[in-house]
């Protein structure tokens, strides 16, 4: 027996149940109800509202059964384990009279079965209906709209036959008698079941072998596959508070995850920088599938490479994309891709590297038809928001630097790709070493070597340490410590590699590089033209060749977009790093992120930075930088009038830099990870309160409280330039909120306030609405991750769409 009590306390789990399926498993478990009489018609259609979100339906539904007493609870459960039950059967037991005197009421009581008995013939139904005038051309082209799958339509028409006395129920009822019965679920069609198998072959021979980065070689992905560590994102908009140490999961637990940050989107987004290993885990998630060892429950798999996709210039319809760009059907075509629509629960596609795209995501453009070609970027894009293939899985990987508030949107869940463990880099080079003692040697060097160790978590760090292992152990005592130690490296390795025996100088070191410096030269001039042509970097093209002097507008520490160009990325690194350095910052933006830089460094940075003319962007983030460079850096700003950004994150300045800091500030400040506190960000605050030129202040992670709030509200009355203000995992609460929110109501110029992770409640979201209601400027507020119940989460972002959640 289940009371309303014990209904009440299962309502999450229930909730989970009924989203976590298809819109189909909903809409059995309302046909059951109806035919049960739980719900009435009028409970029915407010149940039945196209395009509302699955999470919102489900919820609904709980609460209609909940006031029905501890009865139509029972029914629920009971309905919920037939919709279960019903979707293994191939044919549900129930005989009914086709001559009934109320065959409106018998279509109702016999629905689930009905359902079943016509979906597989619903077009032919529909066309004998019209032509005997139960139905007018109008109502037959809306139940035939591309979004709805046959057991939509089958239910539409059902619908429309209880509200249509002309017979329509009747005809209905003799009619569905007289339809053959389904001998087996649709997926044992014989153009299905080869379908799927010339599927998992193509997939299997695809994936088998795991290309090198620099294409030299083919591994078997069997046995190099080194589990990465993935990380869920925690910013949900639950009600708990900030996790200290995020939740991992394996490959194998991608769809099982709990946590969710939209119940009703099939989107999975897998972000990782480059070289961490995306690329490789959805190699590995096919291979699996295709050999029948894991994701079973989808029966189709569709890989996808945005690479490829972005140089496709037709428009594609999802017909033409499943069949002509992954795998066509030998026979049946319409009978497979009419599956694919019926049962899109049972499918995954997966998207590899959607940062490969020179579009960003937009829902501008909705498109709903299957069948209709239009172009790739439409089609991503509504595949992902679940206009096209609702209910199907997708899998996204990206680089972060891709991934739009606006695509977070459209998230089930978010992972961050954040490579091998420390346990994962000694497995992964002992793969790749299996001769006695060579993984041993390496693994001590590596565990000796802090620096290199810590680099090595990004695979393609580990597969560079294996690749030049031999060069590595002569090194002894001067092994690698930096990104640019092991870029040198690897130099010396194609050096050593490409050159005659008795041509190389004795042992690795500058002789080696000095005595090739032409051709460094040259390959470096290479390098900068391919920079220049790819989807990375501004086009470019320099004009002559230069002698032994820096190339190009580019950037310094950037990171390679392909990695098979590797050789030639590494060449242009260190062509640069030979220049003279007072002859760089003809360079717009100068990143020198995770290089231990110590104060000493940057004040000599900052010396040559002041007489660089086309310096504006400046990244010290995670370094060793103190207090003691704060002077230095505020002269640099107060100097330099056409200066954009500084991101001095993840270092080791307290609120004294920052009230230096804010002396020399002119538009940009990111202070993610220091330690500016409430004394720094007022500091800064009243730095910045009439500065006309400041667009955008991030102060992630700084233990700023709510009098730190007080003093950027302030602020924010008195500026007329911010327009985004980064306050996330902070310790505002609601009465740092309720500040933010006076001062929102005077400000005119902030477009987007970012406050995630900072325990607000309820309360605090009530003085932001009050605000925005007043000010029409402001675009986004961000609030995920905060003490948030998800019926409170569903209020907030029904009053006003601003707030994301």
């Amino acid at each position: 027996m289940c009371t309303q009590d014990a209904f009440q306390a299962q309502r999450s789990q229930l909730v989970g149940l009924l989203v976590s399926g298809s819109l189909e498993g909903f809409e059995s478990v309302l046909d059951w109800l109806l035919s049960w009489e739980v719900l009435s018609w009028e409970d029915y259609e407010g149940l039945s509202l196209p395009g509302q979100p699955l999470s919102r339906l489900a919820r609904r539904l709980l609460d209609t059964v909940w006031n029905k007493g501890t009865w139509g609870c029972e029914q629920l459960v009971a309905a919920v384990r037939e919709a279960q039950t019903d979707c293994q059967a191939p044919e549900l037991s129930s005989c009914w009279d086709p001559h009934s005197p109320h065959p409106a009421r018998d279509l109702q009581s016999h629905r689930p079965a009905i359902v079943r008995r016509l979906y597989s013939h619903v077009e032919g139904v529909l066309d004998l209906a019209w032509e005997h005038g139960f139905i007018s051309q109008y109502e037959c082209d809306e139940i035939r709209l591309p979004i709805f799958t046959s057991s939509q339509r089958a239910r539409r028409l059902l619908d429309l036959a209880t509200v249509k006395a002309n017979g329509l129920a009747a005809f209905l009822l003799r009619h569905v008698q007289e339809l053959p019965v389904p001998l087996a679920l649709p997926f044992e069609d014989t153009a299905c079941k080869k379908y799927m198998s010339k599927l998992r072959s193509t997939i299997s021979a695809q994936s088998r072998f795991l290309s090198t980065y620099d294409g030299a070689e083919n591994l078997c992905l069997e046995e190099i596959y080194t589990e990465n560590v993935l990380e869920i994102r925690t910013e949900a908009g639950l009600a708990e508070p900030l996790q200290k140490s995020p939740a991992t999961l394996g490959l194998k637990e991608l769809f099982s995850s709990p946590g969710r940050l939209t119940d009703d989107a099939d989107t999975l987004l897998v972000v990782g920088e480059a070289g961490s290993g995306k690329s490789t885990l959805l190699q590995r998630l096919h291979l699996l599938w295709a050999s029948g060892s894991d994701f079973q429950e989808f029966l189709f798999v569709f890989p996808f490479s945005c690479r490829q996709l972005q140089c496709v210039a037709k428009p594609l319809s999802v017909r033409t994309l499943l069949f002509e760009h992954c795998c066509w059907p030998d026979l049946g075509q319409q009978d497979v891709f009419q599956f694919l629509l019926d049962h899109p629960n049972r499918v995954l596609l997966t998207f590899d590297g959607f940062d490969e795209f020179r579009f960003r995501f937009s829902d501008r453009e909705r498109h709903c038809s299957p069948t209709d070609p239009t172009s790739v970027q439409t089609l991503l894009c509504n595949l992902l928001q679940g206009n096209l293939l609702k209910n199907a899985r997708k899998v996204l990987t990206s680089r972060p630097a891709a991934v739009s508030a606006l695509l977070r949107k459209c998230l089930r869940l978010e992972l961050c790709l954040k490579g091998f463990s420390e346990e994962g880099i000694e497995l992964y080079l002992r793969k790749c070493h299996r001769e006695p003692g060579v993984a041993d040697r390496l693994v001590r060097l590596l565990k000796a070597t802090s620096a290199l160790h810590g680099l090595c978590h990004l695979p393609v760090v580990s597969w560079m340490v294996s690749r030049c292992h031999r060069e590595l152990l002569w090194c002894g005592g001067g092994s690698p410590k930096t990104t640019t130690d092991l870029y040198l490296l690897i130099l010396q390795h194609f050096l050593l590699h490409a050159s005659p025996a008795d041509s190389v100088p004795c042992g690795l070191g500058s002789g080696l590089l000095r005595g090739r410096l032409p051709s460094l030269l040259r390959l470096g001039w290479l390098a900068v033209c391919g920079l220049g042509k790819c989807c990375y970097f501004p086009p470019h093209r320099p004009t002559s060749e230069p002698s032994g002097r820096p190339l190009g507008r580019s950037f310094l520490g950037y990171k390679a977009g392909n990695m098979k160009n590797l050789f030639g990325s590494l060449v242009y690194v260190i062509f640069l790093s030979s220049a003279p350095f007072s002859n760089l910052f003809i360079l717009p933006f100068v990143s020198l992120r995770d290089n231990n830089i110590s104060d000493r460094g940057v004040c000599k940075l900052a010396e040559h930075a002041m007489h660089c003319q086309q310096l504006q962007k400046l990244a010290l983030f995670n370094n060793k930088l103190t207090d003691g460079c704060a002077h230095s850096l505020a002269r640099l700003l107060a100097c330099k009038r056409n200066f954009l950004a500084l991101r001095l994150g993840n270092n080791h300045i307290t609120a004294a830099g920052a009230q230096v800091l804010a002396e020399g500030l002119r538009v940009g400040f990111w202070g993610r990870g220091t330690r500016v506190g409430d004394e720094g960000a007022q500091a800064l605050a009243e730095a910045l309160g009439d500065h006309q030129s400041l667009r955008w202040l991030s102060l992630v992670g700084n233990n700023i409280g709510s009098r730190g709030a007080q003093a950027l509200a302030l602020m924010l009355e008195k500026n007329v330039a911010l327009e985004e203000l980064c306050l996330e995992e902070n310790h505002l609460q609601d009465e740092g909120v309720c500040s933010l929110a006076k001062g929102l109501e005077r400000n005119s110029s902030l477009k987007v306030l970012k406050l995630s992770n900072n325990y607000i409640t309820y309360l605090g979201a009530e003085a932001l609405l009050r605000a925005l209601e007043r000010n029409d400027t402001i675009l986004e507020v961000w609030l995920r991750g905060n003490t948030f119940s998800p019926e409170e989460i569903e209020r907030l972002g029904q009053r006003d769409t601003r707030l994301l959640l």
